[in-house]
């Protein structure tokens, strides 16, 4: 045989040539936007893609934003995970741009949230148990004909079909995958024009609203707006419609525009209302909240469909102004675009933003799913692992706040100790400045984005009920409270205590969460637990909560003209002012952060209104997600997170705060921004310590003042105010009593 040489340069040029039939030959992918749609509609996050694929969290991030591409033997694996999840969850549809949508007078196709139950609130409507649901085949782009236009002199349509009429506000800042059961998308705001009644939806689009009564309205709603939002997690359910009534559209429907203070003191309308009687004629239900200013209406579901309704009343102070601003002024088409996209981007609103905040954990991972078909084929309901289940757990003793049934036996007025209730709490922290610090010029404020959505990331919870152990070792992987004497911690004192909320250093033993102590641990100090309420069944069920969240935050800021590819000092300028760039979008953006702080503060939901006795149980004791030791574990994780990057910046600088309120600190600087003292090299950031950028535990300007300031406010409001409180604008609004 003839053996035919190949020169070095060959070589390389077939090298070459192989390596692109390879690639040519690779299994197909789809899209990035694609790949990362698929992943969130199955509720799985990029750490669990991660693991199966063997790869980083990264480089799953990496191939969703289409930076990087999967090679082989990666690559196949995860072109399988995807074709199966194409073929349970139909491919986006193509969606007209914003000016095109508006001069189409196009339906835009949006996402939107499935809805879990609220057991506080009284029975909603039934469903079947949760059944997986049916694989169906990859859906075209929908294409939405020229719409009918209807003029305002024009009579009500009497066809069954909801008139389209022109787009009349901004398009919606945000698309999804599109479901044809809800075309027109998450909800509507119901206002009435020269006698005309109109659906505003969000993109713009306007429905003509035939309904004559509350009972025709909720009929509507159902059979024929194609309103409504498909499940966040395949195991959840779909969010039911939501309707939201301008003071016209209370007049038009026999409502009052305003509740009446015995009306608002019982949140709903009395008993004999001609709404409520209209209702009942018609076989509608309320739930056990009635008629308020998120009042369900329903009927029990049939055939596992669910049959209802939610109104949303913002004249009736159903947006509260902390959270939304003046959005319940706001003209009907604005007021669809603002809660369109947070509709889109967190999930349709149950109530307040503390409400949405807890009903989204459970959208995301729903306590029960479908069992894999028996004998007969049928599916039943089982308990979905790493879920909180259908039950409430009992919480610890110490765990219990004051006026809890467990502690029912102590007397009256009795003030608990360290060692007997567990504290897990914010900072609130001030000190005195050091001679060095009172001849620095300024004060500079920096806040940590998002700290507590980027706290709850990561953290392992208990899913369970409490184990009491006696001498237990710790372990930082198992949830619970401990028992645990951290006074032998010593640390420089110009930092606060990262033990504690006020900053003290701990006297002896006192109840800890476990990140609390996991920090001790950390730090190199030997810990020996007396006791401990432990959870031994625990998992992350909080991560797909915090994916959603930061997803909706990051993308919010940006359309604010702030993006995570800044560099710090581009990402000061860009936050110079951003809110003023688009007014309804900042307060979307302060409903996604209001909706994580209440979320969280939902899990330790204390008595509301009057007739409660301390000792006495109360309505929310009966949720599966009252869970006080999930609350503290996160604010513990926070709190710890923040000593951690103080720390390091001490040690790298020899700069210490001189006041810490939650997650916001203040230092002395010889410069106003946070460039003057923040340690960068070369651009980058100090390893561990503050990062300035719009991403959750990263960063930003909180404010500014002169020392001259702290100096003068103390001097009168006393050496113990917490500058952090006020170093955002200087003014002294109230005492500093941590409201």
């Amino acid at each position: 045989m003839e053996v035919t040489s190949v020169s070095n340069e060959e070589q390389d040029l077939f090298g070459a040539v192989d390596a692109l039939l390879e690639q040519v030959a690779q299994d197909p992918l789809p899209a990035p936007a694609e790949r990362k749609r698929l992943r969130e509609a199955a509720g799985l996050s990029q750490d669990q893609i991660a693991k199966v694929l063997k790869a980083r969290r990264e480089a799953v991030g990496n191939w969703e934003s289409g930076r990087t591409e999967p090679r082989p033997p990666k690559r196949a694996a995860y072109a399988r995970l995807l074709e199966g999840l194409a073929a349970r969850y139909p491919a986006s549809a193509a969606v007209p741009s914003a000016p095109e949508a508006a001069e189409a007078s196009a339906p835009v196709i949006v996402e939107a949230s499935p809805l879990a139950t609220d057991p506080a609130v009284g029975p909603e409507p039934t469903t079947a148990p949760d059944a997986a649901p049916q694989s169906t085949p990859p859906q075209p782009a929908k294409t939405a004909a020229p719409p009918q236009r209807w003029a305002s002199t024009t009579k009500p349509s009497t066809s069954r079909r909801p008139a389209v009429k022109k787009a009349t506000a901004k398009p919606t800042p945000a698309t999804a995958a599109f479901d044809p059961r809800f075309e027109n998308g998450p909800l509507a705001v119901v206002d009435v024009e020269d006698g005309q009644v109109s659906a505003y939806c969000v993109g713009g689009l306007v429905l003509d609203v035939p309904a004559k009564s509350v009972p025709a309205l909720v009929d509507w709603t159902l059979s024929e707006a194609k309103l409504g939002a498909p499940r966040l997690n395949r195991s959840g359910k779909d969010a039911d419609p939501l309707i939201v009534l301008t003071e016209a559209a209370c007049e038009r429907y026999g409502l009052p525009l305003r509740l009446s203070q015995e009306e608002r003191l019982s949140g709903r309308l009395p008993e004999g209302h001609k709404v409520l009687k209209q209702l009942e004629r018609a076989n509608w239900q309320l739930t056990r909240r009635g008629f308020g200013p998120w009042a369900r209406i329903y009927r029990p579901a049939q055939g596992g469909k669910r049959n209802c309704v939610q109104l949303c009343i913002p004249s009736w102070d159903a947006l509260d102004t902390r959270n939304w601003n003046d959005a319940a002024q706001l003209p009907a088409p604005e007021l669809a675009r603002l809660l369109g996209t947070y509709a889109i981007r967190v999930m349709t609103p149950r109530g307040s933003t503390a409400v949405t905040g807890l009903e989204l954990m459970t959208a995301l991972h729903p306590p029960t799913r479908a069992s894999e078909p028996d004998e007969t084929g049928k599916r039943h309901s089982e308990h979905n692992p790493g879920s909180l289940g259908t039950h409430a757990v009992e919480c610890a003793p110490c765990e219990a706040p004051d006026g809890h049934p467990l502690l029912a036996h102590l007397p009256r007025f009795h003030q608990r100790t360290p060692d007997e209730v567990l504290v897990e709490e914010a900072y609130d922290w001030a000190r005195t400045l050091t001679d060095d610090e009172c001849l620095k010029r300024y004060l500079v404020g920096i806040d940590v984005n998002m700290a507590f959505a980027a706290a709850a990331n990561g953290t392992i919870v208990g899913l369970g009920a409490p184990v009491h152990v006696t001498s237990p070792v710790f372990d930082p992987k198992v949830p619970g409270s401990w028992l645990v004497d951290l006074s032998h911690v010593e640390m420089d004192e110009r930092l606060p205590s990262p033990f504690t909320p006020k900053g003290s250093w701990p006297q002896g033993p006192a109840w800890y969460a476990t990140p609390t102590v996991a920090y001790a641990v950390e730090l190199g100090y030997t810990v020996a637990p007396v006791e401990a309420y432990l959870r031994p069944e625990s998992g992350r069920f909080l991560d797909g909560w915090y994916n959603r969240l930061r997803d909706a935050y990051v993308a919010t800021m940006a359309d604010l003209g702030v993006t995570a590819d800044l560099s710090p000092a581009s990402f000061l300028a860009a936050m110079d002012g951003y809110r003023q760039r688009d007014p309804q979008l900042a307060i979307v953006l302060s409903a996604v952060k209001a909706t994580v702080k209440g979320g969280i503060g939902k899990l330790r939901e204390r008595p509301r209104g009057g007739g409660w006795r301390p000792g006495e149980p109360w309505p929310a004791l009966k949720r599966p997600t009252w869970r006080p030791d999930i609350r503290a574990a996160v604010i513990s994780k926070a709190r710890v997170n923040m000593h951690r990057k103080m720390l390091k910046h001490a040690a790298a600088t020899g700069q210490y705060p001189v006041a810490v309120l939650s997650d916001c600190a203040v230092y002395a600087s010889e410069g106003p921004g946070p460039l003057d003292f923040l340690p960068y090299k070369d651009g980058k950031p100090l390893p561990g310590g503050f990062r300035l950028g719009v991403s959750p535990g990263m960063v930003k300007h909180e404010g500014t003042q002169t020392t001259l300031w702290a100096e003068g406010v103390r001097e009168e409001h006393g050496q113990e105010l917490n500058l952090a409180r006020y170093i955002k604008d200087g003014n002294i609004t109230a005492t500093d009593n941590g409201e």
